[in-house]
């Protein structure tokens, strides 16, 4: 026990003294930012920094051109002309002066169909601009046509914008939750354990790979079994993650805190809101309702089982890691043996995503029983509830065959990390296992 605890303090010192640790352990959470925030940024850039498109329209009704008002980003200008025929005639005389012309053809309220034309592509913005307001003109000019005194009237008082509120039945009573809060935790957490098994485990390899490499192995077995370096490996690189995932749960309650006070949620940061705070923050803007949506979920329950999963899914896969590295001299070589790994941890990924639009349907549920999936799959369900029994099936699953692949990842490592010269074949993997 005193050579494993060697071991692990030293892979685990080795990793959280670099200053690549201390980086990526604050620098993460500021990507993650920038991630959701940057595509956000250049959409408003793109919509504010352009430059105002000039659009001609040619309507041969006489009655919906009037409808399509300028803004920032097009200028629509209603010219006459009978006019299919010389529209192309009319874009080259305005010497690249137009962007595009609408032709609103006579039978449109039979066909609804609006042609554009341009030498370019046509832009999504433009196509759904003019069909939105179009569509609804020609809607108001046919209740119109029907005669009915105040129609348009009694339809946008028969109009009602729906709102479904999800009312969750708990031992405190009923609470508000979010749909849109549960999914969005359940693919965040999702891409962590798939993100940070992978790198893990990817790290286990490498240091196996150098060690070997470097000869450095064969002193180091000489002084322990080369299933206490192995196992020394795996649990010294688990508590890096989890010491780096225990700094982002406490910047996250520091930050959680800060916006809940900022937004009059403050005191909430976990569990339910009470309903008067709901309530108080109904009307108050949107980042006040985002605020409310997010601290509905109670995420105590959530965090432990997503470190359960992670320590399962990362025994798992980084066993597999260290095994298959130690078949391999240079890292180079590793591809063919870690190819069907990752291969298998995409589709633990896909099977996520798949799977968030019914968390409790027949799919779900399996791939978050099946202990190479469960990791990954298990994160996106959480968050909308998950029967006990299921759990519980799903963890003793996990950890069992996450056991078993470390007992056959420990014949594969003991003969692989003093194997040189020969590259290994996976008949050579089978017979080591043997």
């Amino acid at each position: 026990m005193n050579k494993l605890r060697l071991i692990i303090a030293r892979e685990y010192l080795s990793i959280v003294g670099r200053k690549s640790f201390i980086f990526m352990t604050l620098g993460m959470p500021l990507l993650f930012i920038l991630i959701m925030a940057v595509p956000i940024g250049l959409a408003y850039l793109n919509d504010k920094g352009s430059d105002t498109q000039q659009i001609a329209v040619i309507d041969e009704t006489g009655r919906y051109a009037a409808a399509l008002h300028s803004d920032d980003m097009y200028s629509f200008v209603a010219i006459k002309g009978d006019t299919v025929t010389n529209a192309r005639e009319f874009y080259d005389k305005a010497n690249g002066s137009l962007d595009a012309i609408i032709i609103i053809p006579r039978d449109v309220d039979s066909t609804g169909v609006i042609n554009i034309f341009s030498e370019g592509t046509i832009t999504p913005a433009l196509v759904s601009s003019v069909r939105n307001v179009l569509a609804d003109t020609i809607e108001s000019a046919h209740l119109a046509a029907m005669g009915i005194p105040n129609l348009q009237q009694m339809v946008d008082q028969a109009h009602v914008d729906v709102d479904v509120r999800s009312i969750k039945w708990s031992e405190e009573g009923e609470q508000e939750s979010s749909t849109d809060a549960a999914m969005g935790l359940g693919f965040l957490l999702s891409f962590i354990t798939y993100m940070f098994v992978l790198m893990y485990g990817a790290m286990i390899m490498n240091s196996v790979i150098e060690e070997k490499t470097n000869r450095i192995v064969e002193v180091v077995v000489s002084s322990c079994r080369p299933f206490q370096l192995m196992l020394g490996k795996i649990i010294g690189v688990g508590l890096v993650g989890l010491t780096q995932m225990a700094i982002w749960i406490v910047l996250l309650g520091i930050v959680g805190t800060i916006a809940g006070s900022s937004f009059g949620l403050s005191g909430m940061t976990t569990g339910s809101v009470p309903p008067e705070a709901m309530a108080a923050a109904q009307d108050s803007g949107f980042m006040q309702d985002v605020m409310k949506q997010v601290l509905s979920i109670n995420y105590v329950p959530i965090i432990l089982n997503f470190i359960i999963y992670f320590l399962g899914g990362y025994l798992l896969y980084s066993a597999l890691f260290a095994g298959l590295g130690s078949a391999v001299d240079q890292a180079s070589d590793a591809s063919q043996f870690t190819t069907p790994v990752i291969l298998i941890m995409l589709i633990a990924f896909y099977a996520g995503i798949a799977c968030a639009e019914n968390p409790m349907g027949p799919m779900s549920v399996w791939c978050s029983i099946i202990p190479f999936t469960s990791p990954v799959v298990m994160m996106v369900r959480l968050p909308f509830g998950v029967p006990t029994w299921q759990l519980i099936l799903s963890i003793a699953l996990l950890f069992g065959t996450a056991l078993f692949i470390t007992w056959l990842a420990a014949r594969i490592y003991r003969r692989g990390i003093l194997h040189y010269g020969k590259k290994a074949s996976f008949s050579d993997l089978f017979k080591w296992m043997k």
